[in-house]
């Protein structure tokens, strides 16, 4: 949740200039990072081509290809280069908005924040959109359900006051 937090601003910044629904993101997000395996997002690891995805989203290069973020016969430079902006968290997070709009514009998709609690027809393609990430058929619906998380709604609405000075 602390790797979350910290994506906070970043998420709710391309939330809006995009219209995809915050809580999407972060609900993929919170997946991914409970499922990371360990030592994937070191720079060595990245480069020495053990993992296919990186980043907290678990984006793989063939995603930059597909945005136009990178040329599909890239230079080993270039592909260490785009590895590394995988890896950048916020970048990542940058890219993953940029999946889901690329997919919602091929699916024809509203281009308001689905909302999942008010229209079936938002959380079919909600659920689409989670399948199309993950490819698995259990995915979409852990995602619904972590969109529905009142700790995750907490965590990119809640108001943060602080704790008033306790006087002498």
């Amino acid at each position: 949740v602390t790797r979350l937090e910290s994506l906070r601003p970043v998420v709710l910044r391309e939330s809006r200039r995009t219209g995809i629904n915050p809580m999407l993101l972060a609900a993929i997000l919170f997946d991914e990072m409970q499922h990371a395996k360990p030592g994937e997002d070191l720079p060595l690891a990245a480069h020495s081509g053990l993992f296919s995805t990186h980043g907290p989203a678990q984006l793989g290069l063939s995603e930059m290809v597909k945005q136009g973020l990178l040329r599909e016969d890239a230079t080993p430079e270039e592909l260490a280069e785009a590895r590394n902006q995988l890896l950048d968290p916020e970048r990542n997070v940058v890219m993953l908005v940029g999946k889901f709009a690329r997919l919602s514009r091929d699916l024809n998709l509203p281009s308001r924040p689905l909302q999942a609690s008010t229209s079936q027809r938002d959380a079919k393609a909600l659920a689409t959109l989670a399948y199309l990430h993950n490819g698995k058929l259990d995915y979409p619906r852990r995602i619904l359900r972590t969109m529905q998380d009142p700790e995750l709604h907490a965590l990119l609405y809640a108001k943060r006051k602080q704790a008033p000075s306790p006087l002498i």
